[in-house]
């Protein structure tokens, strides 16, 4: 929704700009990272609000380290948020993937040129085009995520931002 994504970029600035902050672990509510866009609020932007893909470069830009912490589902433009951390750590029951495809669309945010740059083109090629959900243990072989926990996720990327 435009209220996360305008949190996520105020939230990403705040920490960029004051000194006490080392580093930076996003995460999600309930269980789940993000399950990407709601498609039927997809229209063309009449700005540059709204819209994800400034707002993954920033977390990339960041010279802070960002650790991604990946609970339930990482879809679509969820997972392109992921990509765009410097780290990502998942629960062990997470799962991943870009599924617009299934529905005609490609990933919008970047995801098409991240993910092959992270994982290999043969790898990235597969999950880009079948839309395929990928869970964390199969993830982690790819090289997408850097940790599989099976405790508090939020706690363990804290302590690899902390790390780092």
């Amino acid at each position: 929704s435009l209220t996360v994504l305008q949190a996520l970029e105020d939230g990403l600035k705040r920490a960029d700009a004051d000194p006490s902050v080392k580093a930076v672990t996003i995460c999600g509510e309930n269980g789940k990272f993000s399950a990407g866009a709601d498609i039927r609020g997809f229209s063309p932007p009449k700005r540059q609000d709204g819209v994800l893909g400034p707002i993954i470069s920033l977390i990339e830009r960041s010279e802070k380290p960002v650790v991604a912490a990946i609970e339930g589902i990482a879809l679509g433009g969820g997972l392109e948020v992921a990509l765009g951390c410097h780290y990502r750590i998942a629960h062990v029951k997470a799962w991943m993937g870009l599924p617009e495809v299934t529905i005609g669309l490609l990933p919008g945010a970047e995801g098409t040129q991240r993910l092959p740059r992270l994982i290999g083109v043969p790898a990235a090629l597969d999950i880009i085009t079948t839309g395929r959900h990928i869970p964390a243990t199969e993830a982690l072989k790819l090289g997408l995520i850097d940790e599989v926990v099976e405790e508090n996720t939020v706690e363990a990327a804290i302590c690899l931002a902390n790390k780092v």
